[in-house]
């Protein structure tokens, strides 16, 4: 079983809260201030540094978990450093009871003067977390400032150029850099002064509007139509009208005077053209009065061929007075409907109950808007509720009762890679049961790690939800729990990683909210292991994973 742990590299499976990022754990390469002198059994006999994660030999020495592995890797038979014996890999062990001792050992704070505080080792990267003399980065975005974690806070509100401040004005929130440049360019509501110079200050959104009202803005007469070109401030409209008022009408009677006459020089042109046309007919007149005598001539005459010829002027002569009357009726029409209004005032009325009717149209287009707004909603409504009960029920289809969980993750390599760029950080199992009215339990997984693991490990929990029965059932939860990477070769070398829930934990109580903190393995496996391609945990893009809860001395409801 040693033998098959560290085939799989299992990692470290130390309960960690993956909120919180707590775990009893530390970093191995850290350069840590132990408050006593460090004893030799508590070094590594490879690395001679602080044991992470112990494990012992045959021959009774203890190693780092990685160092161990080390040996292996750089010699085909590995022999212990200290008395040059075979390692036997199927007789080394994890050496719990080491690990829980080197854990409890005391070490004082890296801010060491500034902070005093002594921790066990265990507790170390808890310390570091909450640590006011730690440096932590500013989290308004665009800050890379770095701070003393005692003080931040006076730092995001009184000396971040990055914080955001209230602009006076329009009460909106921008970062402080920027709220000079918001004034002036964006805020709507900033004052600003009248561009014609009349002393008024007005809000950057009025501007146009005062404009239009600005006693200072210069504005054409009223009277330019009639002639008066003058430019005047609209404060003193009134006085120049006033003042001008004589000019003004003599302007108006001036263009009216005008307009009289070109309307009496159309009716004399029209009177000539009538008296043309009426001249016109009755030379047309004359012409069949003499074609009708020719006619008669043409029948007593044997002369035909002069006859023919004189008929033939004739025809054309009268052609070309026909013409000349029609162009003659059609200038004098022309002329006459310039004068005539009344085709205006039917185009006018055609045009106003065109209106009308687009305006009725509008209406009902209107109503029927609304009524297909309201249709919109309800079949949105619809279907969110049938999307709601189709993942209810494919939800229901897929939960286990007895205490087991097979979890497919799809998809790893996007998945990954979404965690790695801080767009989704972990995933949730579908709840499974340990019984019908049984606790509601999931999995938690950060594909990046979490803690101790991130960047480098598949992060794994065990999460106690919220149940149906959870009145009835005895709390804290104390079963043992196993969580497993699946060999998808069919050999069976899986990962393996065993814990009891401890009692005094917070994540094991009865849950308060939807589901309590989660509690698991921060290195579960490491990258290098899962995605090695002479392992068979990923194929297809495809891991699975699986949980089981131990149901002995568990009573069914």
């Amino acid at each position: 079983m040693a033998c098959d742990e560290l085939a799989g590299l299992s990692g470290i499976f130390t309960r960690q809260n993956s909120a919180s990022a707590v775990s009893l754990d530390f970093e191995p390469d850290a350069d840590y201030k132990f408050v006593e002198t460090l004893e030799d059994r508590y070094k590594c006999a490879y690395c001679h540094l602080v044991l992470h994660n112990p494990h012992q030999t045959g021959c009774g020495h203890r190693f780092c978990q990685q160092c161990i592995l080390t040996l292996r890797e750089l010699n085909a038979v590995p022999t212990c450093p200290v008395d040059k014996e075979t390692i036997k890999m199927h007789e080394v062990f994890k050496d719990n009871c080491c690990k829980r001792e080197v854990l409890n050992l005391y070490v004082f704070c890296k801010n060491f003067p500034a902070c005093n505080s002594k921790i066990t080792l265990g507790r170390y990267q808890e310390h570091l977390q909450q640590c006011l003399s730690e440096s932590v980065q500013c989290t308004n975005d665009g800050c890379c400032d770095q701070i003393l974690r005692k003080d931040l806070k006076d730092h995001l509100s009184r000396h971040c150029k990055f914080r955001e401040e209230m602009c006076q004005y329009c009460n909106k929130y921008v970062v402080l850099i920027n709220i000079k440049n918001h004034e002036k360019n964006d805020c709507p509501d900033y004052p600003v002064p009248c561009l014609q110079n009349c002393s008024q200050i007005i809000l950057k959104k009025e501007i146009e509007k005062h404009h239009a009202v600005c006693p200072e803005t210069e504005v054409d007469c009223p009277y330019k139509q009639y002639g008066c070109l003058i430019k005047v401030k609209r404060g003193k409209l009134a006085e120049h009208e006033n003042g001008a008022l004589r000019e003004h009408m003599l302007q108006i009677l001036d263009k009216n005077s005008r307009l009289e006459e070109q309307i009496s020089d159309l009716y004399k042109s029209l009177e000539c053209k009538e008296i043309k046309i009426q001249q016109l007919a009755e030379a047309v007149k004359k012409c069949e009065k003499e074609f009708r005598q020719f006619t008669q001539l043409f029948g007593k005459n044997s002369n035909l061929m002069v006859s023919t010829q004189a008929l033939a002027s004739h025809l054309d002569k009268s052609a070309r007075l026909e013409s000349q009357v029609k162009q003659l009726i059609q200038m004098a029409n022309q002329q006459q409907s310039k004068l005539d209004l009344r085709p205006l005032f039917d185009t006018i009325e055609n045009v106003k109950q065109k209106i009308a009717l687009m305006e009725a149209y509008d209406q009902r287009l209107v109503v029927l808007e609304g009524q297909s707004s309201k249709h919109d909603l309800q079949i949105n409504i619809h279907k969110a509720q049938l999307n709601k009960n189709e993942e209810r029920f494919k939800l229901l289809e897929g939960t286990c009762y007895n205490g087991k969980l097979i979890w497919k993750i799809t998809d790893y390599k996007t998945k990954k890679k979404e965690a790695v760029e801080g767009r989704v950080l972990s995933i949730f199992s579908q709840p499974f049961y340990t019984s019908r009215c049984g606790y509601r339990l999931c999995a938690r997984a950060y594909l990046n790690g979490d803690g101790s693991g991130k960047g480098t490990h598949v992060s794994l929990y065990f999460v106690v939800m919220r149940g149906e029965f959870d009145s009835l059932l005895p709390w804290p939860f104390k079963q043992k729990v196993t969580l497993m990477l699946l060999d998808q070769s069919g050999k069976k070398n899986h990962i393996v990683e065993v814990f009891r829930a401890d009692p005094n934990s917070s994540s094991f109580k009865r849950p308060d909210g939807e589901m309590n903190i989660a509690s698991g393995c921060p290195r579960f496996v490491p990258h290098t292991v899962l995605e090695n391609a002479k392992n068979t945990y990923v194929r297809d893009d495809t891991l699975f994973l699986k949980v089981v809860v131990d149901l002995t001395d568990l009573e069914e409801l």
